[in-house]
């Protein structure tokens, strides 16, 4: 996600806190919101499926996913 939104999302949520958002704010604030869980989720998906357990014997193996 880039810079520029990250610190809109930031810049939102100040204002949220010193008074009440407009309706356009608002719907900002949301889609930058799912926009940035969407990537988190990505790369966090993208690293698990790299990611190895070593087993004491010393085989690997990859992580399953959970149904």
């Amino acid at each position: 996600m880039e810079q520029t939104k990250l610190e809109r999302i930031n810049e939102l949520a100040a204002l949220a806190k010193s008074r009440a958002l407009t309706d356009a704010e608002l719907a900002e604030r949301d889609a930058l919101r799912r926009e940035y869980i969407a990537e988190w989720r990505r790369s966090t998906i993208e690293t698990l499926e790299h990611t190895y357990v070593v087993t004491p014997d010393g085989k690997k193996h990859k992580l399953k996913k959970k149904k």
